[in-house]
């Protein structure tokens, strides 16, 4: 499988454009999870498929027009933190820590020492290590 058809749909400076003037906007939350599916693209770990969800997840953050306008106040974000969440659980086991790091540096520098110790961002790394865990039983009861 070849991502190139699926990389038109996301571009890397369209993707820091969109964090950056959204940031705090968004919330750390879409953010945090924004940022650990841009660095698991280049993570030797992903696999093919996963990257074509994460360009799917990403192209559709950095789309000009959505579902619901991010432009709305508290719901601007909903549609795009599902689809980045979906994108997230399905890539879960491409999440190691050296993504992780790499996220929470970026997301310190968006957001302060605050947003990378927040209740969201724990979720978010305790909803990772429980996929992760069920995707190990489901292959140790394979063999």
């Amino acid at each position: 499988m070849n991502t190139t058809k699926y990389e038109k749909y996301f571009s890397t400076d369209g993707f820091w454009s969109k964090l950056t003037k959204g940031a705090k906007k968004a919330g750390s939350k879409v953010i945090y999870t924004g940022l650990l599916l841009f660095y698991a693209l280049d993570s030797p770990k992903t696999p093919l498929k996963a990257k074509v969800q994460i360009y799917g997840a990403l192209g559709y953050l950095i789309l000009p027009f959505d579902v619901i306008p991010d432009f709305l106040p508290i719901i601007g974000y909903v549609d795009d933190f599902s689809v980045l969440g979906l994108a997230l659980v399905a890539v879960a086991k491409s999440i190691d820590d050296d993504v992780k790091m790499k996220a929470k540096k970026k997301l310190q520098d968006l957001f302060g020492a605050n947003g990378v110790s927040s209740r969201d961002i724990l979720d978010i790394d305790g909803q990772l290590l429980v996929k992760k865990n069920e995707s190990l039983k489901v292959e140790l009861e394979k063999k």
